[in-house]
C-alpha cells in the first residue's frame, strides 16, 4: 500500500509545499483524533477526476473506538457520495451532518465534521473527524474533549492549525489522555482532568488549578506565555522531587484573536528513569574499554622492556610482533571508549576510525626511509560491535605487515611509487575489505589455508573462525616484475550466522 505522501504526490498533485503541510498535519493529528472520540481522515480530490476523493491518511483514537474495521487509506469516493466533504473543498468552510456509513460498518451512522485543510489561503483536501453517535448524554470530561476538537476544527478551516514554523514533537509527546488542563484567554485553568491532578499531585501541587493561572499554584508558565505570544505549541519538562513531567500548552485561535487554550501533561518520570540508566550503562561500558586499552599498553610496555633484555634477534622480533598485535586490539577499545557520535552504543564504532590509526601504527612503526610507502584509505565500513571490529584490527595489522615485509624489496620500484590501499565495501548483510598493493606479488600458487607463518595462519584463522568469512589473494594485471596483489575478505557483519558446536551433557 503506497504511503500517505506517496498518495498526494501521485494521485491528488501535491506540490512540496503541499506535502510539507500535510505533513505537519499528521505530526499532531493523534491529538485531533483524540479529542474527537473518533476517527480522523485527510481526503482530496484526485487530478484524474475532481469530482473523486482519496483518502490520504487515516489516524484513531486512544480514547475511543474506532468506526473502521479496515484501513481506509486509499479508499475513493465520488462526491455525491460525500456531499459534506466536496462542500467543504468547494466553500471552504465546515460542514457537519450525520451520514449512513452503508452496510459495511457496524456502527451503522456516524456524526461527520468536515474542515477544509488550508494553506496559504488555498484549499488543498478536507479533514474529516467521524465518530460514532452517541446514544446516552456525554460526561463533563468527553464535553470537554468534543468542544476542543470543535475549536480545533474551525482552525483548521480558518488556516491556523497546524501550526506552521512550530517544532512539533512527533514522538514522546503527551496525549489527551495524560492529563489536559483547559486555559481561558486570559491564562486561567477551567477546566482539569482527573489524571492532570495526578500529576500534578506527583509534582507536589495539591492546590486546586481551577479558576487560577499556573503560575499562581506554583508552576513556571513561561512556556504557556510563549505558546500564546507566538500562536504555536510549546514544549516544557518540569522536574521536582525525581518527578519529570512534559507538558505541552497549544493555543486556541478565533478570528485571529488568542481565545484560549490547552495544556497536556504526561508523567514521564519511569522514562526519564531508563534513560538515566542507560546513559550510566553506556557510560561504564566505555569506561570499561577505557581501561582495557590502558591495561593493554601497559603489557605492551612490559614486553618492550623485555624485548630490550632480549639477546636473540628472533626473541626480540617475536616480541616487537607481540607488541604491534596488542597494539591493534588497544586501538579497537580506545576507539569505542572515545566515539560521541549520535549512533554510539560504547560497543561499536565506525570501523574507519580503528582503520587510520591503525595505518599510522604500520607507518611509523615498519617502513624504513630508503622504502617510502604510500597508505590510502577508501570507502566506508560503517559501524561494527566489538566481536567484529577486534578480529578485523588483528587481521588488517597482519595483512599490513606482509604487505610492508614483503611486498617491494629494494628492487621493486614502480613509476608511481609504492602504494597500498585499504578499500571498504559492501551491503547492510556483508563487509568487503581489501588490501592491494603494487607490489611483486605473491609466489605463484600461493594459497592462505597452506600458508605457515604465524602472521598469516593468524590472519586465516581469524576470517574463517572469528569473522565466519572467507579469504582469497588475487595477483594483479601488471607486468612480471610488478604484478600488484589484492587480498580480499568477505563476512557477515553480525554474529548471527555463527553455528555453535554441540552441548555437553553433564
Amino acid at each position: 500500500m503506497a504511503t500517505p505522501i506517496e498518495l498526494a504526490k501521485q494521485v491528488s498533485g501535491y506540490s512540496t509545499t503541499q506535502v510539507a503541510q500535510l505533513q505537519r498535519l499528521i505530526r499532531t493529528w493523534g491529538l485531533l483524533a483524540d479529542l474527537a472520540l473518533g476517527d480522523v481522515l485527510v481526503a482530496a480530490p484526485t487530478t484524474a477526476d475532481p469530482e473523486k476523493y482519496i483518502v490520504l491518511a487515516n489516524v484513531r483514537a486512544s480514547t475511543a473506538t474506532t468506526i473502521y474495521t479496515h484501513d481506509p487509506i486509499g479508499d475513493r469516493h465520488r462526491a455525491e457520495n460525500r456531499p459534506l466533504v466536496h462542500e467543504a473543498f468547494l466553500s471552504g468552510e465546515l460542514r457537519r451532518g450525520v451520514v449512513d456509513l452503508g452496510p459495511h460498518y457496524p456502527e451503522g451512522r456516524a456524526e461527520v465534521l468536515a474542515a477544509p485543510l488550508k494553506l496559504d489561503g488555498e484549499t488543498i483536501g478536507v479533514v474529516l473527524r467521524e465518530r460514532r453517535v452517541f446514544d446516552r448524554e456525554l460526561l463533563l470530561l468527553e464535553q470537554t474533549y468534543l468542544d476542543l476538537s470543535d475549536r480545533l476544527m474551525q482552525m483548521v478551516a480558518d488556516g491556523y492549525f497546524p501550526f506552521i514554523g512550530a517544532n512539533e514533537p512527533q514522538y514522546g509527546a503527551p496525549r489527551v489522555g495524560d492529563g489536559l488542563l483547559v486555559l481561558d484567554k486570559d491564562r486561567k485553568v477551567v477546566f482539569q482532568s482527573p489524571n492532570a491532578v495526578s500529576a500534578l499531585h506527583r509534582l507536589g501541587i495539591h492546590r486546586t488549578a481551577t479558576s487560577h493561572r499556573v503560575d499562581d499554584i506554583g508552576l513556571d508558565d513561561s512556556f504557556v506565555r510563549t505558546a500564546f505570544a507566538m500562536r504555536v505549541g510549546v514544549t516544557q519538562e518540569i522536574e521536582r522531587r525525581n518527578v519529570t513531567v512534559t507538558t505541552r500548552c497549544l493555543p486556541i485561535i478565533s478570528n485571529g484573536e488568542i481565545d484560549g487554550g490547552f495544556i497536556l501533561m504526561r508523567d514521564v518520570s519511569e522514562l526519564k528513569r531508563r534513560d538515566r540508566l542507560l546513559l550510566s550503562k553506556d557510560a561504564t561500558i566505555r569506561e570499561i574499554h577505557h581501561r582495557v586499552k590502558n591495561n593493554l599498553q601497559t603489557i605492551s610496555s612490559l614486553l618492550r622492556l623485555q624485548a630490550r633484555r632480549v639477546e636473540s634477534e628472533e626473541g626480540k622480533f617475536a616480541l616487537n610482533e607481540s607488541v604491534r598485535r596488542i597494539g591493534a586490539i588497544a586501538i579497537v577499545h580506545e576507539t569505542l571508549a572515545n566515539d560521541a557520535s549520535e549512533d554510539a552504543t560504547g560497543d561499536d564504532a565506525p570501523f574507519e576510525d580503528v582503520a587510520r590509526p591503525l595505518i599510522r601504527l604500520i607507518e611509523e612503526g615498519l617502513q624504513r626511509p630508503e622504502n617510502p610507502i604510500r597508505f590510502k584509505l577508501v570507502g566506508e565500513a560503517g559501524r561494527l560491535p566489538l566481536i567484529r571490529s577486534m578480529p578485523l584490527a588483528v587481521v588488517l595489522t597482519e595483512l599490513l605487515q606482509n604487505v610492508v615485509d614483503h611486498a617491494f624489496p629494494p628492487s621493486c620500484v614502480p613509476e608511481e611509487g609504492r602504494i597500498v590501499t585499504v578499500a571498504f565495501d559492501g551491503d547492510d548483510d556483508d563487509l568487503i575489505v581489501s588490501v592491494s598493493d603494487n607490489g611483486q606479488g605473491p609466489p605463484i600458487g600461493f594459497d592462505f589455508a597452506e600458508a605457515r607463518g604465524l602472521g598469516l595462519t593468524l590472519v586465516h584463522t581469524f576470517v574463517t573462525a572469528e569473522l565466519n568469512g572467507t579469504i582469497s589473494m588475487v595477483r594483479g594485471d601488471g607486468p612480471d616484475e610488478a604484478p600488484g596483489t589484492s587480498t580480499i575478505l568477505k563476512f557477515p557483519r553480525t554474529w548471527e550466522d555463527r553455528v555453535l558446536g554441540p552441548a555437553i551433557d553433564g
